[in-house]
C-alpha cells in the first residue's frame, strides 16, 4: 500500500517522539518536523538529542524541544512532571511515537537473567504504560490525536532465543489493542508499527554478521510513520502494520 500524506500534513501538531536520539526515532522526528510538526525529542542521551535538534533547526523546520529522560529509571511522577512541562510550554499534545526500546541479550529461555528481564519490561512495557497514562488527558484535548507503538515480527509470532524482547512486544501489541478499543469513540487513534529489518544499531546488535547495506534505512520506512500520525490515517485504529510487508 502507498502511504501518501500532504507536505504540511502535520502543520500545527505537537508530537512527542521517544528514542529520538538515533535510528528510527531520529528519522521520525525529522520527518514529522519536515511535515510541519513541533517535535518533542525524548531520550536518555542529551548529546544525541541535541544532534537531532540541530538537524531539524538547520533545515528550517519548526523549533523542536528536548526532554532528557532515562525510561529505565523513570517513575510515574517523572511522567506526570513531563506532561506538566509539555502543557505549560505547548498547551497541547497531538501525537506520541513510542519508539524507544531495549533489545537485551538473545539467549535460551532458561538463561534469561532476571535483571535483563526487568530492564526490558521496564523500558519496553511499563515505561510506555506509565507515559501513555500520563499523556492521555492532554491527547484528549486534541481534535485529532495519535498514539503509535513499536512492535516487531517477534511480537506477532514468538521465536526461539528472542526471549524477553519478544515477550515485551507481545505485551506492547496487547496494550495497543486494549487502548484502541477503549478509545475507539474518541478523537484518539492507536496503532503499532513493526518496522521490520532496518539499518539501525539495535538491528546490528541482533544480527552482527548481516550485511546492513541490504537493509532498508529508517528514511525508507517513514511513509507509514507519517501516515499513522497524519489526518490521512484517521480511519486506521487498533492495527499493527508491517512497514515492510513480505
Amino acid at each position: 500500500m502507498e502511504y501518501a500524506v500532504s507536505s504540511d500534513a502535520l502543520k500545527g501538531k505537537v508530537i512527542l517522539v521517544t528514542g529520538a536520539g538515533d535510528g528510527i526515532g531520529k528519522q521520525a522526528a525529522i520527518s514529522y518536523a519536515q511535515h510541519g510538526a513541533t517535535v518533542i525529542l525524548l531520550g536518555r542521551t542529551v548529546k544525541k538529542l541535541e544532534a537531532t535538534y540541530d538537524e531539524i533547526e538547520a533545515a528550517g523546520y519548526p523549533q523542536p524541544a528536548i526532554i532528557p529522560l532515562d525510561m529505565k529509571g523513570a517513575t510515574k511522577q517523572n511522567y506526570i512532571d513531563m506532561v506538566d512541562t509539555i502543557e505549560s510550554q505547548f498547551a497541547r499534545l497531538d501525537g506520541v511515537l513510542h519508539n524507544a526500546g531495549l533489545l537485551g541479550v538473545l539467549s535460551p529461555f532458561d538463561q534469561i537473567g532476571e535483571d535483563t528481564y526487568d530492564d526490558i519490561m521496564q523500558v519496553n512495557v511499563k515505561a510506555q504504560f506509565l507515559m501513555t497514562q500520563a499523556v492521555l488527558p492532554l491527547l484528549h484535548k486534541s481534535e485529532d490525536a495519535r498514539i503509535v507503538f513499536t512492535s516487531s515480527t517477534v511480537g506477532h509470532s514468538g521465536r526461539a532465543y528472542w526471549g524477553t524482547y519478544a515477550m515485551s512486544k507481545f505485551a506492547t501489541e496487547g496494550m495497543m489493542q486494549i487502548l484502541a478499543d477503549e478509545l475507539s469513540d474518541t478523537t484518539i487513534r492507536v496503532n503499532a508499527i513493526n518496522p521490520g529489518g532496518t539499518r539501525t544499531s539495535m538491528r546490528a546488535k541482533a544480527y552482527p554478521a548481516e550485511d546492513a547495506e541490504l537493509l532498508k534505512t529508517p528514511l525508507d520506512i517513514m511513509p507509514l510513520y507519517l501516515y499513522l500520525m497524519a489526518p490521512e490515517g484517521k480511519a486506521v485504529n487498533g492495527q499493527c502494520i508491517d512497514a515492510q510487508p513480505k
